[in-house]
């Protein structure tokens, strides 16, 4: 199997899952579990049937890990930035990031609101609608638009933040340059699914995006949960972290 027959096969799963989402008269119905929704649930089962079928295993939020003794591994958000779709915030997208042995291979991340699809291969770069992404260059922090998810306790001295609210977006944002950092402000709120793919778009850039707690974020595990921070470049990356860090010891 070729990266370019992976990265069709993710193209042409994501468009039958927000198909299948749009399909829907109601994206807010909620599903079985808090912070479900059906729209996540028809989006999942339209996406899960392709990879399926095509031979992969699949780490997905909504439905688990399955066929597991596969040798690829496509790991699944559906619909990252739900509560987003649900109120019709311009704020959501899927992300697709197939794994082997060594790690992220092939990934996708595609905002249903613009249209961008984020595009990795291993060793190969990244794109944006097929059109290569250029690499960030070192940005002060006095200068740095930060996205956060959950509430900073004090301002480190950043230029101005947003919240937005789908993890894939905010660190693809990083990546293509409308951010300059992340910082997740809670404590393990963010499967593997939802950064992911993002992540990969990043570390093709030469992005830097660890875990606040030191722990490896490439993990098939439906159970773990890490709290990822991210800086265009590791001078901008190692002040985010200190600033986290001093919110810990004084919560």
């Amino acid at each position: 199997m070729q990266s370019r027959d992976v990265l069709d096969t993710l193209i042409w799963a994501t468009d039958a899952g927000h198909s299948a989402m749009v399909a829907l008269n109601d994206w807010g119905s909620p599903g079985e579990r808090p912070t479900q929704y059906l729209s996540d649930v028809a989006a999942d089962d339209a996406i899960i049937e392709i990879l399926h079928a095509e031979g992969f295993a699949t780490l997905s939020e909504e439905s688990g890990h399955l066929y597991s003794d596969r040798e690829l591994t496509a790991v699944v958000d559906p619909l990252d930035g739900s509560t987003n779709a649900a109120r019709r915030l311009p704020w959501y997208a899927t992300s697709i990031s197939v794994v082997d042995a060594d790690g992220p291979w092939v990934s996708l991340v595609t905002n249903h609101v613009s249209g961008q699809a984020f595009a990795a291969v291993r060793g190969e770069g990244a794109t944006c609608n097929s059109v290569p992404i250029a690499k960030r260059q070192p940005v002060e922090l006095s200068n740095a638009i930060i996205s956060l998810s959950g509430m900073a306790a004090t301002n480190p001295g950043w230029a101005q933040f947003r919240c937005y609210g789908a993890l894939a977006l905010d660190l693809t944002a990083v990546a293509f340059g409308n951010f300059d950092g992340y910082i997740d402000c809670s404590v393990d709120a963010h499967g593997v699914w939802d950064y992911l793919g993002a992540l990969h778009v990043c570390q093709e850039l030469g992005i830097p995006v660890v875990d606040a707690l030191g722990r490896d974020l490439v993990v098939l595990d439906h159970a773990a949960r890490r709290t990822p921070v991210c800086g265009v470049d590791q001078a901008l990356l190692d002040q985010l972290l200190a600033a986290r860090s001093s919110w810990q010891t004084t919560q």
